[in-house]
């Protein structure tokens, strides 16, 4: 209670020190075009004076507190009247058509000062209401998803452990490995999504560093494809890595979960028996993985929008959260990388990694 309390007085403070600025540059911005039109009047005429006064009023409206601005559309009437508005250097005005012109000034400068505010007032309030209800859309298409992705695996998981505990005197060793099997993909299956939940919302508040070290290419693939072993060996997988390959600057985590998003997604959108193709190189210093396969392709009209959160292909068969992809491009993006989609002119499409970063040999990097 008492840190809730410490909180609201700092926040009360900081607000007041806030208004005060407001207060204080008000007075300066309608003195600073005040002098200015002092200088000016003998070649632009006092009227003109108002209008100047009247537009720093309008551009104080559209930034600060209401009360910091009637005190500038005020101000600014009492000083056109003594400084401007013959005779000079007093409140008093010499003709009725100047009275009229300095009431009507100051009502303008009040009535501008009120609706700016309240224009802006509204549009805040409104950006606040899109913002919410963007906020209630996310989390009800998370959580909509995740009933369904998350419960999938686990149900998987209790009962092929169920099986194998209660019945297991009854089951051949064949029956046993493929419970085994199923338990492993569902375990890989519920991680990728939960890695996917963390990653989603580590992109969404921007708190994360890339950390970066020097990355064999080659141990990045391999890590990667190692808990996908039981679903790959449904694939004819083919990996194309050279020898010669260097070592690339990266983040090795961020790198293995969009290898893995990427590896998961051909696995879920590709028919068993068809091939996953993963091959990587180094051209002109960029680092460039393809991961491919020659399955059915992407309707031409959803390439441009399988990277958005939580899209998902139309007509595509149950599984994924539609956030593997948007994951990915967001890790790639933060290497300052680009990644792509485009089908392949057969069948099958191939998605393109580009990393421009640093290289080095690993003999180079033992003699450092």
């Amino acid at each position: 209670m008492f840190r809730h309390q410490h909180s609201a007085l700092k926040k009360s403070l900081s607000n007041k020190v806030v208004k005060r600025k407001q207060y204080l540059i008000s007075i300066m911005m309608v003195v600073s075009v005040a002098t200015l039109g002092f200088f000016l009047q003998n070649f632009t005429g006092y009227r003109v004076v108002a209008f100047m006064l009247l537009v720093t009023v309008s551009v104080l409206a559209m930034f600060f507190d209401i009360m910091p601005v009637l005190l500038a559309a005020v101000m600014s009437a009492l000083i056109w009247d003594f400084f401007f508005i013959p005779p000079h250097f007093t409140f008093a005005v010499g003709t009725t058509e100047d009275s009229l012109l300095l009431l009507m000034y100051f009502i303008i400068a009040l009535i501008h000062s009120v609706l700016t505010f309240k224009i802006r007032e509204m549009q805040e309030l409104a950006r606040a209401k899109d913002e919410k209800a963007n906020s209630v859309k996310f989390y009800n298409t998370l959580f909509n998803s995740l009933s369904h992705e998350l419960r999938t695996p686990i149900t998987t998981i209790i009962g092929s452990t169920d099986n194998l505990l209660t019945n297991a005197d009854k089951l051949t060793e064949h029956n046993k490995a493929d419970l085994l099997s199923e338990i492993s993909i569902a375990s890989v299956r519920l991680n990728q999504q939960v890695e996917n939940l963390l990653s989603m919302s580590r992109l969404e508040s921007g708190i994360f560093k890339v950390k970066k070290d020097w990355c064999d290419v080659n141990e990045l693939v391999y890590t990667t494809l190692q808990p996908f072993e039981s679903a790959l060996s449904k694939y004819r997988l083919s990996v194309f890595i050279p020898d010669h390959l260097p070592l690339f600057k990266l983040d090795f985590g961020l790198m293995q979960h969009v290898l893995g998003n990427l590896v998961s997604n051909a696995i879920q959108y590709t028919p068993e028996g068809t091939g996953i193709i993963i091959q990587a190189d180094c051209i002109e210093d960029k680092l460039i993985i393809t991961v491919a396969d020659n399955g059915k392709g992407f309707p031409e009209n959803e390439i441009d929008k399988v990277f958005d959160k939580f899209y998902r292909l139309h007509g595509s068969k149950t599984g994924g959260t539609g956030l593997g992809l948007s994951i990915a491009k967001g890790f790639v993006e933060a290497h300052q990388g680009t990644i792509s989609l485009e089908n392949l002119p057969l069948s099958g499409a191939v998605f393109t990694i580009e990393i421009a970063t640093e290289t080095t040999y690993l003999n180079k990097l033992k003699n450092e």
